[in-house]
Formats: structure tokens, C-alpha cells, sequence
């Protein structure tokens, strides 16, 4: 055998990543660069991506910025014909992009339940139709979903964020039963509790300003989730996706992988 090491590196690959602005995005965008990667940095913040492409070029190599909302169908076609026409390929994908929508379920207007379900699910479902169709151009690849730790049990007040994450999850799975033929893996990661903006949402003030307090408080009581007593980091994360895009995970597909600190997730 050489070095085992090896099977993680993907230099000469082409690796393309949504909800690249910040956190678990922006965190995997730097991985899968450090580990040889081209990496198409994708996210509606257009501002956001400029740390993430310097960290990605800094590692030394390309990265390509795109401004993407992919709630639209047309945007993430786009955002596939960017990647093949700047850097030839897409090897791994890496569908990212999603948001909250708090409120309970007797509550739900349609606004809320339409912008979750067409960020959360359909953005996920285009990232995944474009990388099969571009991948079996090129014989294979892989692509990672993220649905989350929200999907193994019931919590009151983020019903649509959890019931479209629960679709992904069965989304994912059945497209890796159908894309398997064709050389393309498809896993899932279900996250447990990590420290992001996304994550820090219900912590601030109306003016803007984080509520010190509460965050202090949140970070504690998010320790306690986990028999480790801490609590997760976007690199976390990054970590496994690079694992499952890589050949390192060569056998893996169709799988929902979960780091979560051992959560029970009893919140």
C-alpha cells in the first residue's frame, strides 16, 4: 500500500460548493483547496465570497467565484456551465445552501413554507440533477447533501427547516440508488449542533447586535448536548464532507454520516 494518506487528496479535481460565503460552506471550500481541489465558491452573498476565494487561492489553487441563488433553477444551470467552462469538470459537489424558517407548524404561512421548501429541498434537488448529468459526462464523482441532526428528533419551532432536511436525506438516498450505475456517489451529513451565523441566528438584538448573554448561554447549553461536553466548528464538518468527496470514500453511498458530538438531540 502507499502512503494511505493519499486516497484523500484531490489534486486535479474540480470541486464546486454552495452556501460558499460562510460557515460549513466557506470552511469546505478551504479543505477541499488544501487538499488540491479547484473550487467553484458559490452563494447569493457576492461580498461574502471574496474571504473564501482568497483562503482557496491562497492554498494555491483555482478558485472560481459565482454568484448563485439556488432557489433557481436557471441560476445553478449556470452555475454548472461556469465551473465546466472555466475548469473543464466537476468532479465533487457539495450542496450546502439552506436557511432556518422558525415557526411552528399551525403557524406556517405559505411565504415561510414556500422560501424553505425552495432553499432547503429544491435548491439541494437542482445542485444534485446538474452534478449527475455533468458527472456522467466525465464518468463519475461524488456529491455530498447536507440535511441535519434535526432529522432524528421532533423539536418545536423548526418544523419546515427539519421536514425539508428529512427530504434531502431521501432525496439523496434514492438518487445515489439511481446515479450508482453511472460511476456518481451521493452521500448525506446530518450535523449536529455547530457554532456558524447560521446556527447563531436566534442570538441577536432587534438592532442587529449580538445578545453576549444569550450566546453564552446557548454555547453552554449546546455543550451539554454532547457526553464530549463541546460543541461542533464548521471545520467539523468540512472534514467529512472532503472525506466522502474523496476516493478515500470510494465505497461509500446513499449513507446519512452524522458528527454530532454523540447529541441526542433531546433539546
Amino acid at each position: 500500500m502507499t502512503n494511505p494518506f493519499d486516497a484523500y487528496r484531490m489534486d486535479g479535481r474540480v470541486a464546486l460548493v454552495t452556501g460558499a460565503a460562510s460557515g460549513i460552506g466557506a470552511a469546505t471550500c478551504e479543505v477541499l483547496a488544501a487538499s488540491g481541489a479547484s473550487v467553484v465558491c458559490a452563494d447569493v452573498n457576492a461580498d461574502g465570497l471574496a474571504d473564501t476565494v482568497a483562503k482557496v487561492e491562497a492554498a494555491g489553487v483555482r478558485a472560481v467565484p459565482v454568484t448563485c441563488d439556488v432557489t433557481k433553477r436557471a441560476d445553478v444551470a449556470a452555475m454548472f456551465g461556469t465551473a465546466v467552462r472555466e475548469l473543464g469538470k466537476v468532479d465533487a459537489v457539495a450542496n450546502i445552501a439552506g436557511a432556518m424558517f422558525p415557526g411552528l407548524i399551525e403557524d406556517l404561512d405559505d411565504e415561510t413554507i414556500d422560501k424553505g421548501i425552495d432553499l432547503n429541498l429544491k435548491g439541494v434537488l437542482y445542485g444534485t440533477q446538474y452534478a449527475i448529468r455533468a458527472m456522467k459526462e466525465t464518468g463519475g464523482g461524488a456529491i455530498v447533501n447536507v440535511s441535519s441532526g434535526a432529522i432524528d428528533l421532533p423539536y418545536a419551532g423548526i418544523g419546515v427547516y427539519a421536514f425539508t432536511k428529512a427530504a434531502v436525506a431521501m432525496l439523496s438516498m434514492t438518487a445515489a440508488v439511481e446515479a450508482g450505475p453511472y460511476g456518481v456517489r451521493i452521500n448525506i451529513i446530518a450535523p449536529g449542533q455547530t457554532m456558524t451565523p447560521f446556527t447563531t441566528w436566534r442570538l441577536y438584538k432587534e438592532d442587529g447586535s449580538l445578545d453576549q448573554q444569550a450566546f453564552d448561554d446557548f454555547l453552554e447549553y449546546s455543550r451539554g448536548l454532547s457526553p464530549l461536553g463541546i460543541v461542533g466548528e464548521s471545520l467539523d464538518q468540512a472534514l467529512l464532507i472532503q472525506y466522502l468527496l474523496s476516493d478515500a470514500a470510494k465505497y461509500a453511498t446513499g449513507q446519512i454520516f452524522r458528527v454530532n458530538g454523540g447529541q441526542t438531540w433531546s433539546w
